[in-house]
This record gives structure tokens, C-alpha cells and sequence, in this order.
């Protein structure tokens, strides 16, 4: 898809989701460099925040929307199918009767 400017862009959305990823990778920083110098990794964790937000709304200009987590775990019914029309769960008609099916058009009983 193309640039358009009046695609909105979720800012709360993208605010959240830097803040969940920066407060758990401060303590996994916290935990692993304890002894060494924890300040310019959290600061490079700050400093990250802008770059993230900077291309989550660039890619929302271009129309690229992620699926939230609710909408992975329930999939919505899909608008093209309606009620008269086949779905993917319809059984499969039986295959056409051959000469080697027990219901093939040349099978002759056997004489005791």
C-alpha cells in the first residue's frame, strides 16, 4: 500500500506496547548486569523509545495494521462466506465408484 496521510496513526497503542517491552527488558538488564554498568543500558533502552515510535507510525501511514492479541485468539468469521454459500467444513461427497472399490460396477460374487 501506499503513503496516506489521513490513515490514523495508534499512538496509545504504540506507547503501551514500548512501555511493556521497556519495563521487562529493564529487569531482564538489571538482572543479567547487575555488577557491571546497568545506567548506559537503561539509557540505551530509553533512548530506543523514540526510534520505536518513529517507525510504528511510519508503518501505520502505509496501512500496515498487526493483529491485536484478542483478535489472534478468536478469529472473526470471514465476511466473503454467507450463510448459502459452501465453507471449508462441508463433508466431501463420496469418491466415484471403480473396479477396485468393493462397489465398483465389475465385482461378481464368489461362488462358495
Amino acid at each position: 500500500m501506499g503513503w496516506d496521510a489521513s490513515r490514523p496513526v495508534p499512538w496509545a497503542r504504540l506507547l503501551k506496547e514500548y512501555a511493556v517491552y521497556a519495563g521487562i527488558m529493564a529487569v531482564i538488564l538489571i538482572v543479567l548486569f547487575r555488577d557491571e554498568g546497568v545506567v548506559p543500558l537503561l539509557a540505551g533502552l530509553i533512548a530506543a523509545g523514540p526510534i520505536y515510535l518513529l517507525l510504528g507510525a511510519l508503518m501505520a501511514k502505509f496501512g500496515y495494521q498487526r493483529k491485536t492479541l484478542a483478535e489472534m485468539r478468536t478469529p472473526r468469521a470471514d465476511s466473503s462466506v454467507t450463510p448459502s454459500s459452501p465453507t471449508v467444513a462441508t463433508a466431501r461427497s463420496r469418491p466415484v465408484p471403480t473396479k477396485r472399490t468393493s462397489t465398483g460396477p465389475s465385482q461378481r460374487k464368489r461362488k462358495r
